[in-house]
């Protein structure tokens, strides 16, 4: 699925989602899943109510062969000299590339329950001095100072050390201005809910590492089998019509404002573009759903606006990524005939 310089990944359960003894054996399914559908890596969450997700990167590794870990780090969860710390330790162990999915946010009350009343804007600046300081670290094999208006670290080096070979890939929520702002001071690739394609930015310039995009995907052979899947997978429910609007009054992230417009605004009808799902405080991204042509087609056009870096939801079954991985191969094949047909 993933190559030619496009990544794709899948996104890892949570554990608050599974009983005492299910989550572990559902973790190893779906990384199994993803790295034989041909994911680059699987997104791990983190926030205060599930398992801390570098244990889960560490599972991850144990039971795959190839796929990285996109471990989401939140700076008041630990200090940067720890997370690059894990990041070695874990490239030693594994002889793997750990990817890091930089947050500036998360949800407000978690922040909040934790002392940390830090302005939207300044979040960002905290993330990209976190993110340098990290960088410094694993990028020189000699003592490392630094002084910044967040961290501050004296002469200290990090062991073991990480080859370039195995230097992270970074993401970053690109959503709002200060989002992709730090995108470009951090390198890192800026990643956007979308708008529908024809209404997607399409300006990649400004973001020299790239932008991606997070979706869910459900195709199959005919639009109505899809839709029946993705309207059994997503039924009405008024509680979480409810904890949306309650995530609504309590949060500042920019994403969430922009999917709530698009939600009010409602594709024109045929699209494959669904936000049903994330008005039901199910999940967090907008879904393509419909026949493997119709939504291939929509990815094709994501990726001639420039994004190369794809996260997919939470997949059910393997069917989830087996799928996506046909889409994503038609999607490919869609864009190159373009090209070619665009460059005579």
């Amino acid at each position: 699925m993933s190559g030619d310089g496009i990544h794709i990944f899948s996104t890892c359960p949570q554990s608050k989602d599974f009983a005492r003894g299910e989550y572990l054996p559902q973790v190893q399914r779906v990384a199994r899943w993803s790295e034989a559908a041909g994911c680059t890596g699987m997104l791990i969450y983190t926030d205060n109510s599930i398992v801390d997700p570098w244990l889960v990167a560490q599972l991850t590794l144990q039971c795959t062969d190839r796929l990285c870990p996109l471990v989401a780090v939140q700076p008041i969860y630990m200090p940067p000299y720890t997370a690059a710390k894990m990041v070695a330790s874990l490239g030693a162990l594994h002889g793997r590339r750990i990817w890091l999915n930089m947050l500036a946010g998360g949800f407000r009350n978690d922040l909040i329950a934790l002392g940390d009343e830090t302005p939207h804007d300044d979040r960002y600046a905290r993330t990209v001095e976190y993110a340098r300081l990290m960088r410094d670290l694993l990028e020189n094999d000699t003592p490392v100072s630094f002084a910044g208006r967040f961290y501050r670290v004296h002469g200290v080096r990090l062991a073991p050390t990480l080859p370039e070979s195995l230097q992270p890939g970074w993401l970053i929520s690109g959503s709002s201005p200060a989002g992709r702002a730090a995108a470009v001071k951090m390198g890192a690739i800026a990643v956007e809910y979308p708008a529908p394609p024809d209404a997607a930015a399409g300006d990649t310039d400004d973001v020299p590492a790239g932008r991606g995009i997070r979706v869910g995907i459900i195709a199959r052979d005919s639009a109505d089998e899809a839709w029946a899947i993705a309207h059994a997978r997503f039924p009405d429910d008024r509680r979480g019509r409810l904890s949306h609007a309650l995530a609504m009054k309590t949060s500042d992230s920019a994403w969430h404002r922009t999917l709530s417009e698009l939600a009010r605004e409602r594709p024109a009808d045929g699209s494959p573009y669904w936000l049903w799902p994330f008005e039901q405080h199910r999940t967090f991204c907008p879904y393509l759903v419909g026949d493997f042509v119709t939504v291939a087609k929509e990815i094709a056009r994501y990726l001639a606006l420039g994004h190369r870096s794809f996260i997919l939801d939470i997949p059910t079954d393997a069917d989830d990524v087996e799928t996506a991985a046909i889409v994503f191969r038609m999607a490919r094949e869609q864009a190159s005939t373009s090209a070619t047909t665009v460059g005579r």
